[in-house]
């Protein structure tokens, strides 16, 4: 029985009473040159959908496409020795996969978990009075964008791989341990397009403190630069109507628009739950709170 649909960041199936699997799949083109570590950012990447539900994946399947005119199997092999080694380390077994040809490389995994229905984190549920956290800093859009521009090499953003590195298996432990009451992770529609995710159709709004939200260093320097993904500009007008902006300036709006890859999770819980969560020494950032409203996001 569906459990949980389309709509949420990964599947809930109950095989049994007591007895459910969660399913996601991700796939993505490389944020970084070097092919093992893009391979392992990609698992992380994949492996955050379970993470965000409350689950603990178990299975894997690979998915890889590529021009084989373009690339020599050396660099197929990094790619996937980087995901085997996330996956050792998170405690997940390959199964297998499956590659195509692709005139872009991209690479990802089809993730199963297992879940306690009980324990369940979904993206909406949010309560007015509840605080904001995440867990992660902002800005790999644009890094990777500088990247690809040539303006920086992969040593220049070793703070954003070691951060896309890192599994979210922590900050949902610590989120169900506070008793979260939703939860999502921050990735392609940027940190604004998946905070409305968590509001749409809902009686409250975020209110996001653009001050308080963390930032990989250099990142503001690069936007006023100029070194913006095309899809923040997507995501940004994607939000028109939905948006109050208060005082913020578009540069903010854009970097708080910007596609994260392997990004954080951001979860609302009650501020007496606070405590809890920082016990687990997880470093995390209070960027705003919840209140009555109509499913919007303001900024302040």
């Amino acid at each position: 029985m569906v459990i949980i649909g389309p709509g949420d960041d990964a599947g809930v199936y109950m095989l049994d009473k007591g007895l459910s699997i969660v399913e996601t799949v991700d796939i993505i083109t490389p944020v970084v040159n070097e092919p093992f570590t893009f391979g392992a950012i990609s698992a992380v990447n994949s492996l955050s959908d379970i993470y965000a539900m409350g689950g603990r994946p178990m299975t894997a399947l690979a998915l890889l496409g590529f021009s084989s005119c373009d690339y020599e199997p050396d660099v197929i092999k990094k790619i996937l020795r980087g995901a085997i080694d996330i996956l050792r380390k998170a405690g997940v077994s390959l199964m297998g996969g499956h590659s195509f040809e692709d005139s872009e490389l991209k690479f990802g995994l089809s993730v199963t978990g297992r879940i306690n229905e009980k324990e369940i984190l979904r993206s909406k549920g949010a309560k007015a009075g509840d605080i904001l956290i995440l867990t992660k800093s902002i800005g790999v859009g644009v890094l990777s964008t500088t990247l690809k521009a040539g303006k920086i090499k992969d040593k220049d953003m070793r703070h954003a791989i070691d951060s896309m590195l890192s599994l979210n298996d922590k900050a949902a432990s610590s989120a169900l341990k506070a008793g979260a009451t939703s939860a999502t992770d921050v990735t392609g529609f940027g940190l604004l397009g998946h905070a409305y995710n968590m509001v749409r159709d809902s009686k409250v709004d975020f209110e996001i403190n653009v001050k308080d939200v963390p930032v990989f260093d250099m990142v503001r320097d690069f936007i006023e630069g100029g070194m913006i993904p095309e899809r923040a500009y997507n995501n940004l007008r994607f939000l028109e109507g939905i948006l109050d902006s208060g005082k913020s300036s578009e540069e903010d709006r854009l970097l708080l628009s910007d596609p994260q890859t392997s990004g954080g999770l951001l979860i609302s819980l009650s501020p007496e739950k606070v405590k809890t969560f920082r016990g687990e020494s997880l470093t995390h950032w209070v960027i705003g709170r919840v209140i009555n409203g109509k499913g919007r996001i303001r900024l302040t």
